[in-house]
């Protein structure tokens, strides 16, 4: 299986974002014996919040206390590529393209551990909510700060 990046991922992707590990159970595969189509939004928001854990952005159930992790999904794209067809060590390659003030589109590939087989891609667009009035909020100058070297370079 060769490595596919669509064309609207940098040249160099490796340098963009991060490249968390992620596992594939037995029972994340459909009747085919692949990883079912509905585990792959799973898995990749299993990535984000690891990736937010580890740089102290952390939700603990408390909706008012919730800050940037009180959001909702307003659009989710994902394109399969090549199927996974075995359990095991996978990782989910995180970026954001856009931050703006309460929207943030993020993109992700699907992929192998080392990164370079590609097996799905997408983005997924976060409107960050106020927890009283469920009504679009700013983004925390903590979750900005946190997230420059996860940004694709504009331009």
């Amino acid at each position: 299986m060769t490595a596919v990046a669509p064309d609207r991922f940098p040249d160099n992707v490796d340098s963009i974002g991060r490249l968390v590990p992620v596992d594939v159970h037995f029972d994340d595969l459909d009747a085919l014996g692949m990883l079912h189509n509905a585990r792959y939004p799973v898995l990749v928001e299993r990535a984000w919040t690891a990736l937010w854990n580890e740089r102290g952005l952390v939700f603990e159930g408390d909706w008012e206390a919730a800050g940037d992790f009180c959001n909702a999904v307003k659009e989710l794209t994902i394109t399969y590529v090549a199927p996974v067809l075995r359990p095991g060590a996978y990782a989910v390659h995180l970026w954001i393209e856009r931050l703006g003030n309460t929207g943030l589109t993020y993109g992700f590939r699907f992929c192998s551990a080392d990164g370079s087989v590609t097996h799905a891609h997408g983005t997924r667009v976060l409107v960050r909510l106020d927890p009283k009035t469920l009504r679009p909020a700013r983004w925390s100058d903590a979750l900005r700060a946190s997230s420059q070297d996860l940004l694709l370079p504009q331009g």
